[in-house]
């Protein structure tokens, strides 16, 4: 879907479980906030993995996904419906943001679940002789991440973020490229880099999205 010439649109994915004591949605809130003062007449969409977990990829879904429709049996459609909702979500967006904890090294299991879903042939990418390539397009895509230790690159835990890698990579297998991350670290209790760095992450996110 073709995002020029229109209504600019942020879809803001949070992935947090927690509620008003979540790090990553008060980062999210302030990213949005200034996005819509840079953006008057903008809209934001708002997916809350955290509360409302997209479904994991089963065999029905794997059915749609690769068999003509003519042919889906009513599991399989019901499937790609909420796989469908949330590719055209994705495709109506002319921005993306992306709230998340680091858990256990790496994303949480909602947001796995939303790129499974996201992730679809023939809408999102294409395979042919050449191998994959990308199909969502230039959309500017912000990752606002919080963690209790500090998993930043070159950080002393960076070396075990399998957060960043991952999603760098497969946000470019289907055609985003232009990510970038903003950190909230150290953020534990006790640990005496936690106010300065959450600040730090709040101007960085609120001048991001102002941009």
């Amino acid at each position: 879907m073709n995002t020029e010439n229109t209504t600019p649109v942020l879809l803001h994915i949070d992935a947090s479980p927690r509620g008003a004591r979540s790090h990553s949605r008060r980062l999210g809130r302030d990213f949005t906030a200034s996005w819509q003062a840079a953006h008057p007449g903008g809209r934001v969409v708002s997916r809350d993995l955290g509360h409302e977990p997209p479904p994991f990829v089963t065999e029905a879904w794997v059915e749609g996904a690769f068999t003509p429709p003519d042919g889906h049996s009513p599991d399989a459609r019901q499937a790609m419906a909420k796989s469908d909702e949330l590719v055209d979500e994705l495709l109506s967006a002319s921005e993306i943001v992306i709230t998340t904890p680091i858990y256990n090294l790496s994303l949480p299991a909602v947001l796995k679940a939303w790129i499974d879903q996201i992730s679809r042939v023939g809408r999102t990418f294409t395979m042919g002789p050449d191998g994959y390539k990308g199909l969502v397009g230039a959309r500017r895509t912000t990752i606002i991440v919080a963690s209790g230790s500090d998993f930043r690159p070159g950080g002393p835990n960076g070396a075990l973020n399998f957060l960043e890698p991952y999603l760098r990579g497969v946000l470019g297998f289907i055609g985003l490229a232009n990510v970038r991350f903003v950190y909230a670290h150290s953020l534990n209790d006790g640990n005496p880099q936690r106010e300065a760095s959450l600040a730090e992450a709040g101007t960085t996110a609120r001048q991001l999205a102002a941009a």
